[in-house]
């Protein structure tokens, strides 16, 4: 049976040596079953010279029907920001650690592609978020996020003042080290770490999680992921974080807004893939005391 995948994209963990092996044996692979591979331009530099076309993440987006990501959750959550308008699903294949996202192994690897390839796997679609900031009623940045926005404190070591509301109406006020707004992929990261409680991925959900906040009852909250989330800022010193990967400076008065995307992102798994079962792995659930 032919693949639905004819053209793939390969995207690599920027800055690690230790990817490029992995990703030629996987391009070699698709070469051999008679695909077209398409390597991402910021990791082309881990392959040989001329083994595979390269093209920037833009016109990977537009060409490829798949892209395969090697190395870590953080490694897949730049590709899902990047990717989401294309409508490109994504596999992963962990060099990471933990791995909640990317869940193919690499000594299993060629075996799941070719099952996957021939049809035999899961699509998972996952909400993405989109942030966009606002001074004085001028937009001074925006991005996407696929597990958390945070509004939290620089290097200071104090706490910072903010009002949030959802829908526009009055949340509270809020004395803490930050606030994570957070999608149900991003409940098992920060947000868990903050308290905040595990969600399923088929959730249409966002929490808010205070991060230390000064009055103890401050506790996450989750909202529908069709609300609207806006976070004003009383304070200096703090940045919004757009996956911890992406940064803006925030002065007093500054608007967060923080609203789900009409895209969501597709996730690739193989067909044997279960949610709970990725939670008593990675948790260690499955221990008894």
């Amino acid at each position: 049976m032919a693949s639905a995948f004819t053209k793939i994209g390969l995207i690599g963990k920027y800055h690690s040596p230790d990817v490029g092996s992995t990703l030629e044996q996987v391009g070699q692979h698709l070469l051999g079953l008679g695909l077209q591979v398409v390597v991402d331009a910021g990791s082309s530099h881990l392959l040989p010279d001329g083994a595979f076309s390269v093209a920037d993440r833009e016109a990977l987006g537009e060409q490829c029907d798949l892209a395969i990501v090697v190395g870590g959750d953080g490694t897949l959550l730049a590709a899902a920001r990047s990717l989401t308008d294309y409508r490109v699903p994504l596999l992963g294949i962990n060099l990471g650690r933990l791995g909640f996202l990317v869940d193919v192994s690499p000594d299993q690897m060629l075996e799941r592609l070719d099952l996957i390839l021939a049809g035999d796997y899961l699509c998972e679609e996952r909400l993405l978020l989109h942030a966009r900031i606002t001074r004085e009623g001028e937009l001074i940045g925006e991005s996407n996020a696929f597990n958390d926005v945070v509004v939290h404190k620089t290097d200071v070591a104090r706490m910072i003042e903010f009002d949030t509301y959802v829908n526009g109406d009055f949340l509270y006020p809020l004395r803490s080290d930050g606030l994570i707004v957070s999608t149900p992929s991003g409940s098992t990261a920060y947000a868990l770490s903050g308290g905040g409680p595990i969600m399923h991925p088929k959730l249409n959900a966002l929490v808010l999680v205070p991060i230390c906040p000064h009055t103890l009852s401050n506790r996450p909250t989750v909202v529908s992921g069709d609300d609207h989330i806006e976070v004003v800022v009383r304070d200096s010193d703090a940045l919004v974080t757009c996956d911890g990967q992406i940064k803006i400076a925030l002065l007093p008065n500054d608007r967060v807004s923080i609203r789900r995307r009409e895209h969501t992102v597709q996730l690739i798994h193989p067909s044997d893939y279960r949610y709970f079962e990725i939670l008593r792995e990675k948790f260690h659930w499955h221990k008894r005391l």
